[in-house]
């Protein structure tokens, strides 16, 4: 089994298509709580728009929002970003609140094969966020998860100034 993670700022609409093109998936997980970006820039990563180019690009997309972190995650989360002065999109780790949540609520819980099998068994997937590196969104700790328990390799999209 191949995980693939990615997210959307940093990317282009162009830059990104192309990466997960590219990715060879046979599954698209998306794992946001909230299935919308602000603004023009990233209108593409819209749900709609997002799930009509991945059926023309022959990727099954799938919504995991019991893999997405809880809304008091990412508020705590926020008030980290806030505190160190940075913005959401510009984040570089987690912090230890939403690790700790986010491990807690969601992959103490996971059972991973059944998980994957939910998917059809895919050789496959990728999983989706929004932040430019993994090490800044929970995508990383799920794959992570995933990795351990199906011994899985990880490989990871950045964007191209990444």
């Amino acid at each position: 089994m191949r995980i693939v993670t990615a997210g959307v700022y940093g990317h282009t609409e162009e830059t990104f298509f192309d990466a997960v093109n590219s990715a060879k998936i046979d599954v698209f997980v998306d794992t946001r709580r909230r299935r919308a970006v602000r603004g023009a820039k990233y209108a593409f990563a819209n749900s709609n728009r997002l799930q009509a180019k991945l059926a023309e690009m022959g990727i099954r997309y799938e919504h995991r929002l019991d893999l997405a972190p809880t809304m008091e995650m990412v508020h705590a989360q926020d008030a980290e970003d806030r505190a160190q002065g940075i913005r959401r999109s510009d984040r570089d780790d987690l912090g230890n609140t939403l690790i700790e949540g986010y491990t807690h609520l969601v992959l103490d819980d996971l059972d991973s094969k059944a998980f994957v099998a939910s998917l059809g068994d895919p050789a496959s997937i990728l999983i989706f966020c929004v932040e430019r590196t993994p090490a800044a969104c929970h995508r990383s700790l799920l794959a992570e998860r995933l990795a351990t328990d199906l011994g899985a390799e990880v490989e990871h999209i950045l964007p191209p100034e990444a």
